[in-house]
């Protein structure tokens, strides 16, 4: 009992200190960041999930290619290093097997690898590459990082009506080197910091993809999460839908199941 209200007590302590330092907040830069803080303060604690889902893949006529995968995902605690994630195709046939591990990173290049079951070996992705179309997608290997704050420097641009609801307007300007983007755009709203639409702008600085979050289910009392993720390329005219049918959180995972040596033999 005492444990559950002195975390009780703490979260509130910690959102009052949200509240009291937004409202003090004096320039958009000040303001922006406090928001982005909010989305990663608001998603800590959940310790691992695992993910069921379906890729769809739409090119300019519209034929598609469907594959089903599944997202692991490890919390990392220690400040300063990033979640580490791991990507597995389970179909169709061509794909099946392939294996994508993230360890995210702050300011430090990401670190990245595939396996390929057709050529038999783990190929790592090298920080050059990381604005390239991952499995031919619409997300960029970059996109499948873990976002966190420290990667980017912000700015809030206004609030707005979105639908039903009000959303905060914020600009992301990427702080690591070889970001294939100068900017993203992100509409978030104001009651639940839940992001609904990030716009993403390449190096030229022009608007090339817009991504779309929706039907979102909320989990362990807590966290929010997007069962429907449309990214489309408004240049080539492609798209990819992400679509959630599960997820599990605290499901046992441990560090060592994110590690470039089980690549090979995950499932």
């Amino acid at each position: 009992m005492y444990k559950s209200i002195k975390k009780l007590s703490f979260s509130l302590l910690i959102a009052s200190s949200f509240i009291w330092n937004f409202a003090i907040a004096e320039t958009p830069e000040e303001k922006g960041f406090a928001i982005a803080a909010e989305v990663d303060r608001r998603d800590e604690g959940f310790q691992d999930s695992v993910a069921v889902l379906q890729m769809v893949l739409s090119n300019r006529q519209g034929r598609e290619s469907r594959r089903k995968l599944k997202i692991k995902t490890f919390e990392m605690a220690a400040s300063g290093i990033g979640d580490k994630s791991l990507v597995i195709f389970d179909s169709p046939r061509d794909v099946k097997g392939t294996a994508f591990l993230t360890h995210s990173k702050v300011l430090d290049p990401d670190d990245q690898w595939i396996y390929l079951p057709a050529l038999g070996r783990i190929k790592r992705i090298s920080s050059s590459n990381k604005s390239g179309p991952f499995m031919g997608s619409e997300f960029a290997y970059e996109d499948m990082s873990s976002r966190e704050v420290g990667k980017y420097s912000y700015k809030w641009i206004r609030d707005e009506p979105c639908g039903e609801m009000t959303c905060f307007v914020i600009e992301a300007y990427p702080q690591y080197e070889k970001s294939g983007y100068t900017k993203l755009v992100s509409w978030i709203d104001t009651t639940e910091y839940r992001t609904l639409k990030t716009e993403f702008y390449n190096r030229r600085g022009d608007l090339f993809k817009v991504l779309n979050l929706s039907d979102y289910k909320l989990y362990l009392d807590k966290y929010w999460r997007a069962e429907k993720l449309f990214m489309e390329n408004i240049v080539t005219g492609k798209k990819t839908w992400l679509v959630w049918s599960r997820f599990d959180f605290r499901t046992g995972l441990r560090e060592n199941d994110f590690s470039k040596s089980r690549l090979k033999t995950a499932k």
